[in-house]
């Protein structure tokens, strides 16, 4: 079997496996908090993407990396991660607190579909072995990512809803 087809098997089960995961025990959980404790549990989840800059490290990454997809990959993860981080520290300052949420998740969604974008185009399921030690990150944690900014937009919409609601009942 090749290395671009073992990759997208990964892949793919990746997000099976935390689809299940997430409708299972995630979802359930974050649906029993409040709102605003359910976000700020998805920013602390995001806040790690940090760690997205090792795309750039030489050793951590095979030297024909295409630098296209890592270099976008890398940025776009660091400032998914310091608007998760903002929005963490800004939680006692709710409008601050939700459009920080607003912001991450709008950076972090793009980030990734971009970061898809330029892996295909860069052939890099073909080169799977020059991620390295960075393997392991879009097969088990990029899905995840995916799935929870998903969720965050979900929460965002029913906060919206509700407070539109509890506005016309006042006005009424």
């Amino acid at each position: 079997m090749s290395a671009e087809t073992i990759f997208r098997i990964h892949l793919i089960l990746g997000y099976v496996a935390w689809l299940l995961c997430f409708t299972a025990y995630i979802w359930p959980w974050l649906r029993s908090m409040e709102r605003v404790e359910a976000l700020r549990a998805i920013a602390t989840l995001h806040s790690f993407r940090f760690f997205g800059l090792v795309l750039l490290l030489p050793g951590v990454v095979g030297p024909n990396l295409p630098a296209d997809f890592a270099t976008v990959a890398a940025y776009g993860d660091f400032a998914t991660a310091i608007l998760a981080i903002l929005a963490l520290l800004t939680v006692r300052i709710r409008p601050l607190f939700l459009a920080s949420v607003v912001a991450f998740n709008l950076v972090g969604i793009a980030d990734l579909i971009d970061a898809y974008y330029h892996a295909i185009r860069a052939n890099v399921p073909a080169q799977a072995g020059e991620l390295g030690a960075f393997y392991a990150i879009p097969i088990i944690y990029v899905p995840l990512l995916l799935i929870t900014h998903v969720a965050a937009f979900y929460l965002l919409m029913r906060l919206r809803s509700n407070v539109v609601v509890a506005s016309a009942s006042v006005l009424s």
